[in-house]
């Protein structure tokens, strides 16, 4: 069975923001897009993927994705704009989102470095030009093991589909 490596998956460094926070953690972001964005539609989804493995940084604790292979997905999730979408000034381009807490709730090995779930949130935004543009920033989220949460190996979780690359 052949894998993708992460790089692959997420497509590089560009508009993504990577951390490390437990399943539970909830935070709002702002966007300031510099321009009036009156008009525009915003989406937000996400997916959950298993890591074979990780390793970090032993001075700055950073991940690093060298040599890390996607194993396996769970199904896409919308997110309600309506609620984690907040548009604070409209001529001025400024809009809060909200990363809610709770995307998965699967198990999690309590070590950060092996059968690592990984929350990628999409932010996107079409704007109201002729043709529209659209445009789209992740958040990968490496979700920690945190108290509450089911010890276990999220490969042997419901909705687990492996990754299966090549014929």
């Amino acid at each position: 069975m052949a894998t993708l490596d992460f790089s692959q998956y997420i497509g590089g460094a560009d508009n993504i923001q990577v951390e490390i926070a437990f399943p539970s953690t909830q935070k709002t972001v702002v966007y300031n897009f510099g321009t009036n964005i009156t008009g525009w539609n915003f989406h937000l989804d996400y997916q959950t993927v298993v890591a074979d493995t990780i390793s970090y940084n032993v001075s700055t604790g950073a991940p690093n994705f060298a040599g890390t292979k996607l194993i396996g997905t769970f199904p896409v999730g919308n997110i309600n704009t309506g609620t984690y979408v907040q548009v604070l000034d409209p001529s001025t381009g400024t809009v809060a989102i909200t990363l809610p807490g709770g995307l998965y709730n699967g198990p999690i090995i309590p070590d950060a470095r092996s059968h690592t779930p990984i929350t990628v949130v999409g932010v996107t935004w079409t704007d109201n030009g002729t043709p529209p543009q659209i445009n789209t920033h992740r958040w990968a989220i490496l979700q920690a093991w945190e108290p509450g949460v089911i010890s276990g190996d999220p490969t042997l979780a419901e909705n687990y589909a492996p990754v299966i690359v090549g014929a």
